[in-house]
C-alpha cells in the first residue's frame, strides 16, 4: 500500500541517510538491537500502518521486519523536511 515510501526509506538506508533518535537507541539498548538490525528490519519489513504524528504533523510509518538473527522487530520512522530517515522508536515485535 505504501510501496513508494517504503521504497524511498530503503534507499535511506542503503544510502546512509538516516538519524536515529535518542529514544531509539535507548529502546534499541534495551531490546539489545545493533543498528544493523534497524537496516535489516527495513530493508526486509512492510510497512504495516501509517500514523500521523500530532505535534508536527507529519506522517510516520510502522514498519515490521527481521534482524540479522530472524527475530522480528518493529520501527517506526518517517521521512523529515530535511529529506532523511528519522528513526522514532524500535521494539521487538
Amino acid at each position: 500500500m505504501y510501496s513508494r515510501t517504503l521504497i524511498r526509506m530503503r534507499e535511506k538506508i542503503r544510502t546512509r541517510q538516516y538519524v536515529i533518535t535518542m529514544h531509539a537507541e535507548e529502546e534499541m539498548d534495551n531490546d539489545n538491537f545493533s543498528i544493523f538490525d534497524i537496516e535489516s528490519s527495513i530493508l526486509t519489513g512492510e510497512i504495516r500502518e501509517r500514523q500521523n504524528d500530532r505535534d508536527t504533523g507529519e506522517w510516520k510509518y510502522v514498519i515490521v521486519g527481521q534482524t540479522l538473527t530472524g527475530a522480528s522487530m518493529a520501527v517506526i520512522a518517517k521521512i523529515s523536511i530535511t529529506r532523511k530517515l528519522v528513526i522514532i522508536t524500535v521494539w521487538r515485535e
